[in-house]
């Protein structure tokens, strides 16, 4: 039986209308456009700002795209994968959510908690499933909004086409993040209460200089990693697709590489970190400037510590960016 390989034949996007800039968060918290700009690189962000509204429906809007652009029957989707760490509720799954808005009969769905890693971990697990046989069609949504909202749907399919698609992914946890990123109320060690919300221990706690510093060691040892155990180097490498959090440790990877910022995808300024969605959504709005055959490197670091780097070879040549 010949080796199957998992290759994306399709990518849509979604991001919500309204833009935060810099000028107006100034407005609300203690900063301004030049601190955010040198530090992260960040000119604006998309938000989801109508009630009632949250994670499900950015990634069904992405999906609806999706399946649009590529004509694909949702009889034929097997399974569903949701990315995310910002779900509509504990439960149920807000895959199972998708799966029913979009009407998807054959499908069964989970959800993905990898934390920015999400898209990578997930990507990883989806290609598994698909090289085992089992599955043919599979929907991955990157929805993991945590200083902007968008999301991501990528259409993974099976080929016996040789060098083509996932090539080499190399993952890895070091649970050393605890301390420096994370959501202090909430699970099951510190539940939700009055005081909880009282003391505002239900948003993101971060520290900033450990996180950049860990951020920057583990993608690019990790992307150098994937590069020389398959033989990749400034001259072959076609395309970066790093985790957009910040623009500091974007050009560190690059620059570890080699490679000029022409050849890393960046989209960060109009986006902010939306976590596990910014790689797919990097790829979505440079999909006209694929072609088949482009070796990419994706590279991500998030809480837990989780991080990693996945060699991609792009397996269709887009006619045009349809957004």
């Amino acid at each position: 039986m010949s080796k199957i390989n998992c290759i994306i034949t399709g990518i849509g996007g979604y991001v919500p209308d309204y833009i935060l800039t810099n000028e107006e968060l100034s407005r609300m918290v203690d900063t301004n456009d030049e601190w955010i700009m040198t530090r992260v690189g960040i000119k604006e962000r998309h938000i989801l700002v109508e009630e009632g509204l949250g994670t499900s429906y950015m990634a069904r809007k992405a999906a609806k795209q999706l399946m649009q652009k590529t004509g694909a029957d949702p009889d034929t989707i097997d399974a569903v994968i949701v990315a995310t760490s910002t779900a509509d509720y504990t439960f149920p799954s807000t895959a199972s959510i998708v799966v029913g808005k979009l009407g998807l009969k054959n499908a069964f769905a989970f959800d993905f908690w990898g934390a920015c890693c999400g898209f990578l971990y997930s990507l990883d697990v989806a290609s598994t499933m698909i090289q085992s046989g089992r599955y043919k069609r599979y929907k991955d949504r990157s929805t993991c909004p945590l200083f902007g909202d968008g999301a991501a749907a990528m259409l993974l399919e099976g080929t016996e086409e040789e060098n083509i698609g996932v090539m080499d992914s190399y993952l890895r946890s070091d649970g050393k993040g605890l301390p420096f990123l994370h959501l202090k109320a909430g699970g099951s060690v510190c539940p939700p209460s009055h005081f909880t919300v009282d003391h505002r221990l239900h948003y993101l706690y971060q520290e900033g200089r450990t996180v950049f510093r860990y951020a920057v060691t583990n993608m690019s040892n990790d992307c150098a990693l994937i590069a020389e155990r398959n033989g990749l180097n400034k001259d072959n490498i076609d395309w970066v697709v790093p985790h957009q959090a910040n623009m500091r440790i974007i050009e560190a990877v690059a620059k570890r590489l080699e490679l000029p910022m022409e050849q890393v995808m960046v989209n960060i300024e109009h986006y902010g970190n939306t976590s596990a969605a910014t790689i797919p959504l990097a790829i979505w709005d440079n999909e006209s400037k694929l072609k088949k055959g482009d070796n990419m490197i994706f590279t991500a670091f998030g809480a837990g510590f989780v991080h990693g780097a996945s060699y991609y070879k792009w397996a269709y040549d887009p006619v045009r960016s349809d957004k």
